[in-house]
């Protein structure tokens, strides 16, 4: 893919895993939901085994990153991260449950300085079974790190680029960014976004991803900021 040389106002970062049928769409409604902003695209290919890349449309203003196999979510975005070149950064899902239309009320509240945007997903198209162990592991995590995010699993988040410092890479960390950038003394808002059903392929993140592991990530994130560093360098 063609790598853009100057560095844009927004980066968006997709991970993408087996999207073969959802990505051209997805590529179109980024297109129309950024029209006028300068913004770079940054896909992050999850070892998909699919024609997923072959169907990605090439641009000055896109690029790519692929993984030579099947490593998570968090990694995907992390490398997105590390990867972007934007003032802001811009992270939603590649399956089309996530609204690209929603992207510049994201962007609007980090103009008026907000650090992190957070979408919660209002209606949401998932199963009850879904909803209902979400609802209950979303309860308990701002429990227990204090993030006050209602809805840490949608990815559709704002961020600006300095706050990306304070992510530690871990295998679930995608679950807990709110509570590491606000543990780090950065603004949070959130904001209501639009769900959509799933139109093409499956869910790659099942339940049995999210219940042990996902409580061993919370006690080690809360230990995590209770040991975080923090001082101020005195002035001359």
């Amino acid at each position: 893919m063609t790598e853009v040389t100057n560095a844009p106002a927004v980066s968006v970062i997709v991970p993408l895993f087996n999207e073969e049928e959802n990505i051209s769409i997805l590529q179109s409604e980024l297109r129309a939901a950024l029209d006028g902003l300068d913004y770079e695209i940054v896909f992050v290919d999850d070892g998909s085994v699919d024609c997923t890349i072959e169907r990605i449309e090439t641009a000055p203003n896109v690029r790519l990153i692929r993984f030579e196999k099947n490593t998570g979510q968090s990694a995907a975005l992390y490398a997105g991260l590390q990867a972007a070149r934007g003032a802001n950064a811009v992270l939603i899902d590649g399956d089309l449950q996530n609204d690209p239309a929603d992207i510049p009320r994201l962007l609007a509240e980090i103009a008026r300085g907000a650090d992190l945007v957070c979408g919660y997903r209002i209606n949401r198209q998932d199963t009850l079974v879904k909803r209902l162990t979400s609802w209950i592991a979303n309860a308990v995590r701002r429990r227990f790190t204090k993030d006050g995010v209602r809805d840490t699993g949608c990815t559709l988040k704002a961020i600006r680029r300095e706050c990306v410092s304070a992510l530690v890479p871990f295998k679930g960390m995608h679950r807990f960014i709110p509570a590491l950038i606000k543990g780090a003394g950065y603004r949070l808002v959130e904001i209501p976004v639009n769900h959509r059903p799933r139109r093409f392929g499956r869910s790659k993140y099942g339940l049995g991803n999210r219940a042990l592991r996902a409580t061993i990530d919370m006690f080690g994130v809360r230990w995590l900021l209770s040991r975080r560093l923090n001082y101020k360098i005195r002035g001359s």
